[in-house]
């Protein structure tokens, strides 16, 4: 009597394949024909921009005549012969840290007072993110009207109280405090998007434990809340500096593109479009670019590492 092999596997049915088998030729083509499409774009749009400005950061080039290789000499021009570069520099720093700071701050506290579970709290969180959804120009155009010194909202409320008309837009003091404001305004719904979600990621039974132990809502707040949500913090931080850094179309609808009352706003991002849309120096903005690029590269790898650290350090103090 003959034996059957039951231990042979099975013979896959017609137009089956066979297990570990690899996909047909047809099926990769469609996958890469489906790719395909974004490939492109990141190619137009992304790739060949960043590789024709840094080609052009070593040319000068006014668009009526021929690109003219020159070197390191725009390079070299921003960092030794152009006094308003180092101005940019300055009011780029003051606006960063007039900007990243109270936003972050501001941010905690209304993500906090967002993770509350109370009444009517869905209205609050509501008014809280409107300003996303609010162009930036848009935006700008109002604070316009807000800050003017004549007849502006802000300084009708300071009438009010018996504090007389601020300059707020046309005094070198005021200017920078201005941008500042509203920027700050304009960044903190992003930020409070995640830190709120980052805070509703912590356990409830980290809090209930802390409240057993006699905690109250500032120590969690400060002990539990913040070290469990670093990692958000320092993504709110590295962001909002790069938009600060990047800042141009409020600066612009604000202060013009002049850089303000005495260069009080001159920020990169203002000296970026005179070189390339008021001089036509491509050449020379293209190197501007890239300069800025590289400090923000330094900042954000800075950031990440000393975050790093800190969660490392902070996974040991727990172990």
């Amino acid at each position: 009597m003959t034996s059957i092999d039951t231990s042979a596997e099975p013979t896959p049915a017609r137009g089956q394949r066979p297990p570990g088998a690899r996909p047909s030729r047809r099926r990769e083509w469609a996958g890469r024909f489906f790719v395909a499409p974004n490939l492109l774009a990141v190619t137009v749009f992304m790739l060949f921009p960043l590789g024709f400005s840094l080609y052009m950061s070593f040319q000068r080039w006014d668009v009526f005549n021929p690109p003219k290789f020159v070197g390191l000499k725009n390079f070299e021009q921003l960092f030794t012969s152009d006094p308003l570069f180092g101005i940019a520099i300055r009011n780029t720093v003051v606006f960063t840290l007039g900007t990243v700071v109270p936003t972050v701050i501001i941010s905690l506290v209304v993500a906090g007072v967002l993770n509350r579970k109370v009444r009517g709290i869905a209205i609050f969180r509501t008014i809280v993110f409107l300003p996303l959804a609010i162009s930036s120009v848009v935006m700008a155009v109002v604070w316009q009207f807000v800050f003017n010194t004549d007849n502006g909202l802000l300084n009708i409320m300071l009438g009010w109280v018996g504090i007389g008309p601020v300059p707020w837009l046309v005094d070198p003091n005021w200017a920078m405090t201005s941008l500042c404001i509203v920027s700050v305004w304009r960044s903190v719904p992003f930020a409070t998007v995640i830190l709120l979600a980052a805070m509703q990621g912590v356990p409830e039974t980290v809090y209930e434990a802390a409240k057993i132990d006699g905690a109250g809502e500032i120590r969690q707040f400060a002990f539990i809340t913040l070290p469990l949500i670093r990692g958000a913090i320092s993504f709110v931080i590295v962001i909002s500096i790069i938009h600060a850094f990047q800042a141009f179309d409020v600066v612009y609808v604000l202060n013009g593109s002049n850089g303000g009352p005495e260069t009080s706003t001159y920020v990169l991002g203002i000296m970026l479009f005179q070189h390339a849309f008021s001089f036509l120096e491509f050449g020379y903005a293209s190197a501007l670019a890239w300069v800025m690029f590289a400090i923000l590269l330094v900042l954000t790898v800075v950031q990440l590492r000393i975050t790093r650290q800190r969660s490392v350090e902070a996974s040991r103090g727990l172990s």
